[in-house]
């Protein structure tokens, strides 16, 4: 059984991941310092996959621990999710974020040279756009300057990752760039924990209705959309785990040096007052909303052209958004 690292692997996407994984074949190997976790979602990937993930607890950016699990594992491959994510954070702490998450890929990346692994799909986003010329978007499309910390770390990371092939390091490395990961894992076991008040717009739609939230608000209704809230494309976070493993077995296949990136989304786009009535239908509760004005770096219209990853991976999302909307509910009513 081929051995895998997850960084970051006991969050939101990682640990569904690790189930993933499993489902295909793999051994994930769980490295996470918790600090954005609970250490009681290794129980929960466990009771879905019917195995129990290896784990390491602690510092990415450490490069001694990280040599050591290297040292020990027989690692094929690395799946790299793990780096500080809240956008409003990063601007009021770009010190600790270019920190931790330039410094967590670059120790991972001396590891993978140092024990000959080749493998490498990186948690890239769809930020490194910014402001799209046009939509949906491919990859052709420029990188645009990020307007915070967090999207900078992203578009810098891709620049390290391709230097290092041009540098012709012995890398296979895709770096996904995905748009909106919402929903949970269908059995209820799995889903978005954000700590304190959440920065993602599902799980703050999620506690409302739960009564956590006495109100949602709705950044700015007079967006050149249909409704004239924010249009984006959500992607449930199985699909999206799901492409990270086809992913990884395309990569397995080709020759080092190599290089490419992909858009992970499913092609089409949500508007913020859709997302809200299509939860309240799909679960039969109210979601109370007020319209308040715009944040500043928000943009009106951002969705995928997936046809590339459609194409030349094979992968393709499978779940509807009532489905992501039904599986974020149920995991809600566990918390």
């Amino acid at each position: 059984m081929k051995k895998i690292l997850i960084t970051g692997g006991a969050g939101f996407i990682g640990s569904h991941t690790a189930v993933e994984l499993f489902a295909a074949g793999y051994q994930p190997i769980i490295l996470d310092d918790f600090s954005n976790s609970e250490k009681w979602i290794i129980d929960r990937i466990e009771k879905i996959a019917d195995q129990r993930p290896i784990v390491y607890e602690g510092d990415c950016t450490d490069p001694h621990f990280v040599d050591k699990i290297f040292s020990k594992e027989n690692i094929t491959g690395v799946i790299h999710f793990a780096a500080f994510k809240a956008v409003g954070e990063s601007i009021d702490k770009p010190i600790e974020y270019y920190r931790n998450n330039l410094g967590s890929l670059l120790t991972i990346l001396e590891a993978m040279k140092n024990h000959k692994v080749k493998n490498l799909v990186f948690s890239s986003s769809a930020t490194v756009y910014g402001d799209p010329d046009r939509n949906p978007i491919t990859e052709t499309a420029p990188k645009k300057p990020a307007t915070n910390p967090y999207g900078k770390t992203k578009s810098m990371i891709e620049d390290i990752l391709k230097d290092s092939i041009t540098a012709k390091e012995p890398f296979s490395i895709i770096p996904l760039r995905y748009f909106n990961p919402i929903g949970a894992h269908p059995s209820g076991l799995l889903g978005e924990l954000p700590i304190g008040t959440p920065a993602n717009l599902v799980p703050y739609i999620s506690q409302t209705a739960a009564g956590i939230r006495p109100k949602l608000s709705v950044f700015g209704d007079d967006y050149d959309t249909p409704d004239g809230t924010g249009v984006r494309d959500f992607i449930h976070v199985v699909d999206l785990a799901k492409a990270h493993i086809a992913t990884l077995q395309y990569l397995e296949k080709q020759t080092a040096p190599f290089y490419d990136i992909f858009n992970v989304g499913t092609g089409k786009g949500t508007s913020v007052k859709e997302l809200i009535e299509t939860f309240e239908q799909v679960n039969q509760v109210k979601v109370p909303y007020q319209v308040v004005d715009r944040r500043s770096g928000d943009i009106g219209t951002c969705f995928a052209d997936p046809s590339k990853i459609n194409k030349v991976i094979g992968w393709k999302a499978e779940f509807a958004i009532e489905d992501a909307l039904r599986d974020t509910w149920k995991w809600q009513q566990t918390l």
